[in-house]
C-alpha cells in the first residue's frame, strides 16, 4: 500500500509495504520488538494472543509514517487530505482481500463490539414484537448482548443454543430446533475465544436462509487462524478485530452490500450517505485503519503467490500447520499432568491453537501470576465468554494461544512451568 508522492510533503512518502518474503520462525520473530523483553531474567513468551497479539515493526512503522507525514481529515483539496483518502481506500482493499469480499462491503469501526451494537440497533428498527434472534452459549458476549438489548426495546425473543461442556462443541441439533419462521437472525461465533472450538458456520447459514433469516458471524477469534472466505461462508455479516492478527485496536465489518444500503443506521445528516461509509460514524482512527492494512500485508509477506489473496492463503496454510503441531504438543503435555484439567475439543477436532485449562489448588489468576514470574504471559478469567465459563462450572480459565511468533522452545517452557505447579 503506497501513497503518491507530492512535492513538498514529508520525505517519508510510502506507507510500509512488506515485500521481502519471511518464512522461518526466526525471521518472523525478528519482526516483533516485544520479543526482546525480559522479565525476572526470563525472555518473555507471549501466549496471550487470543486476547491481542503483539505488533510487528512494519505495522507500527506504517502508523507512525501516516501520523508524521500524511495526517489529515478526508475529502479536502490539499495533498495530505488526498493522501489520507488514498490510504483509507488502500486499507479497505487490503481487508477486502483478507475477507475475500468486494471492497465496497468493508466497514471500519473502533472495535467489533461497537460495530455489532451499531448493526443490531439498525436491524432492530425493522423487527417487530414476537420476532426471534438465535444466539449461542459458546459465544463471546459481544455477539450475544447487543441482540439481547433489543428484547426490551422491541419485544423480541432471544433463543440461546447450548454447547456440550465435555467436548466444547455447539449442539447443532439444538441450533436447528431453535430456528423457526419467526427467526430474523442467527448470531454465531466462527470460533470460540475461550475454548478454540471452530463452529460450522455454513450449517448455520443454511438454516438461516431456509427460514428467511440473516446471519451475523463473529470472526474475531477465527480470522487470526483460518483465512476467512466470507463469500464461501455465505453469511450476511462478518466481523473481526485486527489487533487479534498483529494489527492495532480497530474493528472491521463485512456486510452484504444490499443490506448496508438498507440498514437504518444512526448517522448525522451531513455524513456520507453511500455504503460503506454511511456506517462509519464520526472521524475514525486513520492510523489504526492504516495499521490494520499493514497487518494484512505482514501476514501476506509470510506466504507466496502472485496476488495478496494468494499470499495470504499460502501464509495461513503454513502458519496453521505449525500452530496445530504446537497445540498438539501443549494438549498432550498438559494431559499428562494429573493436576491439570483441559477444556474444549482435542487436537484432532476442528479448532484453533488455543487451550483453556485449570490447575488443581490454584485459581486462574494465581496460575497466570505464577507463570508470569517466569516470563510466560497468559490470560485468565472469562474472556467475556461468561456463559461458557458458567456452563463449565469453573470460576475462570487460564488460556494459552499459539501465534505466528510462538516457538517450540516456548511451548516446552510453558509445559514445564505448569508441571511445576503441583
Amino acid at each position: 500500500m503506497s501513497l503518491v508522492p507530492v512535492a513538498g510533503q514529508c520525505h517519508e512518502t510510502q506507507l510500509l509495504r512488506m515485500q521481502t518474503l519471511i518464512s522461518s520462525i526466526e525471521e518472523i520473530r525478528a519482526q516483533f520488538p516485544a520479543l526482546a523483553r525480559h522479565h525476572n531474567g526470563h525472555a518473555v513468551a507471549y501466549f496471550d494472543g487470543p486476547g491481542g497479539t503483539q505488533v510487528p515493526q512494519g505495522v507500527g512503522g506504517a502508523m507512525t509514517r501516516y501520523l508524521y507525514c500524511h495526517n489529515a481529515n478526508t475529502q479536502w483539496a490539499y495533498p495530505t487530505s488526498n493522501e489520507t483518502d488514498a490510504a483509507l481506500a488502500a486499507s479497505r482493499a487490503a481487508l477486502a482481500a483478507l475477507l475475500n469480499v468486494p471492497v465496497d462491503t468493508v466497514v471500519f469501526g473502533s472495535n467489533m463490539t461497537s460495530l455489532t451494537f451499531h448493526v443490531a440497533r439498525a436491524l432492530g428498527r425493522d423487527w417487530e414484537a414476537g420476532d426471534e434472534i438465535v444466539v449461542t452459549d459458546l459465544d463471546h458476549h459481544a455477539n450475544i448482548d447487543p441482540w439481547r438489548d433489543l428484547t426490551a426495546e422491541r419485544g423480541l425473543t432471544v433463543r440461546a443454543v447450548p454447547f456440550d461442556p465435555g467436548t466444547g462443541q455447539l449442539n447443532t441439533d439444538a441450533l436447528a430446533r431453535a430456528v423457526n419462521p419467526r427467526t430474523r437472525l442467527i448470531a454465531i461465533g466462527a470460533a470460540s475465544n475461550a475454548l478454540g472450538t471452530i463452529c460450522d458456520v455454513k450449517h448455520a447459514v443454511g438454516l438461516a436462509r431456509a427460514a428467511g433469516a440473516l446471519t451475523y458471524v463473529d470472526g474475531v477469534h477465527y480470522a487470526p487462524h483460518v483465512l476467512p472466505d466470507v463469500v464461501s461462508l455465505g453469511c450476511d455479516f462478518f466481523v473481526c478485530s485486527p489487533y487479534k492478527f498483529y494489527g492495532p485496536h480497530a474493528g472491521v465489518l463485512y456486510g452484504r452490500r444490499a443490506l448496508l444500503d438498507q440498514l437504518k443506521v444512526s448517522r448525522l445528516a451531513p455524513a456520507p450517505a453511500q455504503s460503506p461509509q454511511r456506517l462509519e460514524t464520526g472521524t475514525l482512527s486513520h492510523e489504526a485503519i492504516v495499521g490494520s492494512a499493514a497487518a494484512v500485508d505482514f501476514l501476506a509477506s509470510i506466504g507466496t503467490g502472485d496476488t495478496r489473496r494468494e499470499k495470504l492463503a499460502s501464509a495461513f496454510s503454513a502458519l496453521h500447520e505449525r500452530a496445530a503441531r504446537q497445540f498438539r504438543r501443549l494438549w498432550e503435555g498438559f494431559s499428562a499432568l494429573p493436576h491439570v484439567t483441559l477444556y474444549g475439543p482435542g487436537p484432532d477436532s476442528s479448532r484453533t491453537p488455543t487451550v483453556g485449562f485449570t490447575v488443581r489448588g490454584y485459581d486462574a489468576k494465581s496460575v497466570s501470576a505464577r507463570l508470569a514470574t517466569e516470563g510466560l504471559f497468559l490470560s485468565h478469567g472469562d474472556f467475556y465468554a461468561t456463559t461458557v465459563i458458567k456452563r463449565l462450572g469453573v470460576e475462570g480459565l487460564v488460556r494459552a494461544g499459539c501465534a505466528c511468533y510462538t516457538s517450540d522452545e516456548e511451548v516446552e517452557r510453558l509445559i514445564g512451568a505448569v508441571a511445576a505447579l503441583r
